[in-house]
């Protein structure tokens, strides 16, 4: 593996490679991560379609490439065998490692027009929080979030209570009015549910935040997994179960937080702003959105896939996917993006648009996410990402299954973060 200092050599060899106009047939591929078929591939085969034809030179083959997960290994795979994506949709968070194996462009590079400035500037700077790193562009965000709570309000109704929790201590207090048992004592409605499979740091992050903590630094060398405040994240994080049981206990499944929450089984979850389009269709209660309650702050991480380049020698392919990624990223097509998504349109701009203006006005709940920007930070990332998230996520594991106590399975985390990392401190 190159190392980050090695990767930033090569930007003077990038920099021949400038913008040139793409000649007639370059084709350039484009890996997305979702599974083939659904409303989404629909959405992104038509963004395609209308690039090709402004930019009849230009042919995208589109290759869906499953989860996040499996998105970024078959990228990486790709680009090791030479055949790597010309342009991809990859976690904000896979930053340090696409540079570290010195596999994408940096994009301010390539975009060096007045134009081209204009459109680097043109983001959120809590997205770019996650695209930036060494005095570089290396990603654009595309389909960003933020973690929010959705509340079914007739369950709020019923427990005597009108708007979410804006506190932590309001988290437990309405938790504990909106848990719901049977006559035999069982469990019919919790009063929240925070995921802990999928991504539990995410979620955990943003407990971090409203304690007042940092997980990691900006340059992604160095974490903070086992300082005071996380400590007292981690442990309020298990308490909602184990000692004030408002929330279920053990691992609570990212993928089926939704379905319980349709089905009445939590009046509260937490997950991403992504989830929006998906509540509205399927919440059968009229249900509101709202910031995550704050402890000594309020705030969220933000989360979600960025667009990248990655490295070729062909100028063509290098302009056609300058092109793809900046069409992607227009305020128009932002905006399109999150009306029927459910993301959070990446610039303030395509909010201003008249078509976001107007479904604002028809959907407050959508204005929510963008909102919290203001007191969102950058989402967990750093050098040897999937490694050093790992010992995190299994500290969590085993402090929320009740087999550690926060304090000792944070400081085995931070042990094993601090040994893979030390490569990157200088």
């Amino acid at each position: 593996m190159k190392s980050f200092a090695q990767a930033l050599a090569g930007i003077a060899l990038a920099g021949t490679f400038l913008a040139s106009p793409a000649f007639a047939a370059t084709e350039i591929s484009f890996y997305y991560p979702i599974a083939v078929g659904g409303p989404i591939t629909k959405i992104i085969d038509g963004y395609i379609a209308d690039f090709e034809k402004a930019n009849p030179d230009i042919t995208v083959k589109s290759v869906y490439t499953g989860s996040y997960q499996d998105s970024i290994v078959k990228a990486m795979t790709a680009a090791r065998a030479g055949n790597a994506p010309d342009v991809a949709v990859l976690l904000s968070t896979d930053m340090f490692t696409l540079v570290d194996a010195d596999m994408i462009l940096p994009i301010d590079q390539l975009a060096t027009s007045p134009a081209d400035g204009e459109w680097l500037k043109s983001f959120y700077p809590a997205f770019m929080a996650n695209s930036q790193a060494a005095g570089h562009t290396w990603g654009i965000p595309f389909q960003r979030s933020t973690i929010v709570q959705y509340y079914n309000k007739d369950a709020l109704k019923k427990a005597g209570l009108t708007d979410a929790p804006k506190t932590w201590d309001e988290l437990v207090s309405f938790g504990k009015k909106l848990t719901v048992k049977d006559a035999s004592g069982n469990t019919t409605q919790w009063g929240v549910e925070i995921p802990s499979s999928g991504f539990p740091y995410w979620l955990f992050q943003a407990l971090t935040i409203e304690n007042g903590a940092e997980l990691a630094n900006q340059d992604g060398t160095k974490v903070n997994y086992n300082g005071a405040p996380i400590v007292e994240a981690a442990q309020f994080f298990a308490d909602l179960a184990q000692k004030y049981e408002v929330m279920p206990k053990g691992i609570i499944d990212w993928g089926t937080t939704p379905k319980d929450f349709f089905e009445g089984k939590t009046a509260i979850m937490w997950t991403t702003t992504g989830n929006l389009t998906n509540v509205r269709a399927n919440a059968k209660f009229d249900f509101g959105v709202a910031q995550l309650p704050a402890k000594v702050q309020g705030g969220s991480p933000t989360g979600g896939g960025n667009v990248y380049i990655f490295k070729t020698s062909d100028k063509a392919k290098q302009e056609a996917a300058l092109k793809l990624t900046e069409f992607l990223t227009t305020k128009d097509l932002a905006a399109d993006w999150g009306i029927q998504t459910g993301y959070v349109a990446t610039r303030p701009d395509a909010w201003e648009t008249d078509r976001m203006k107007a479904y604002v006005k028809d959907f407050p709940a959508a204005a929510v996410a963008r909102d919290q920007l203001a007191v969102a930070k950058a989402e967990l990332s750093v050098h040897d990402n999937q490694q050093t998230t790992k010992a995190l996520n299994d500290a969590l594991q085993a402090i929320l299954t009740g087999t550690s106590a926060a304090k000792p399975a944070l400081d085995q985390a931070q042990k094993q973060a601090e040994q893979i990392l030390a490569p990157y401190q200088n």
